[in-house]
């Protein structure tokens, strides 16, 4: 079964835009990858300044590829440097999908 991993950014208040526009001008980048199924990212409504990058994957080497390959140069500039992070700092949550359900057609 798939794999999920969980990005979970601190953002503080005055990077959000800039989080956000990155993500923005990124669009695109993993939908093309072998194995990616799901993204989304998740802004903060209330009690923490942490924004959440959900991706689904077929399986860890799919996600692994992906990291050293189009995620490594999506985040270098022009000239191969990385542009000052929005976030001031990250954690990577693992899971597997045990159990999943989507809602009935109601025909």
């Amino acid at each position: 079964m798939s794999i999920v991993k969980i990005n979970v950014l601190n953002v503080p208040a005055d990077q959000r835009e800039t989080l956000e526009k990155r993500f923005a001008s990124r669009a695109g980048t993993v939908e093309d990858s072998d194995g990616f199924e799901w993204f989304e990212l998740l802004r903060p409504v209330e009690g923490t300044d942490n924004y959440l990058v959900y991706t689904r994957w077929r399986d860890e080497e799919s996600f692994r590829a992906w990291m050293e390959g189009p995620m490594k140069r999506s985040h270098e500039t022009s000239s191969g440097e990385r542009p000052k992070p929005a976030a001031q700092g990250s954690e990577l949550w693992s899971f597997e999908v045990v159990q999943q359900a989507s809602p009935k057609n109601d025909a």
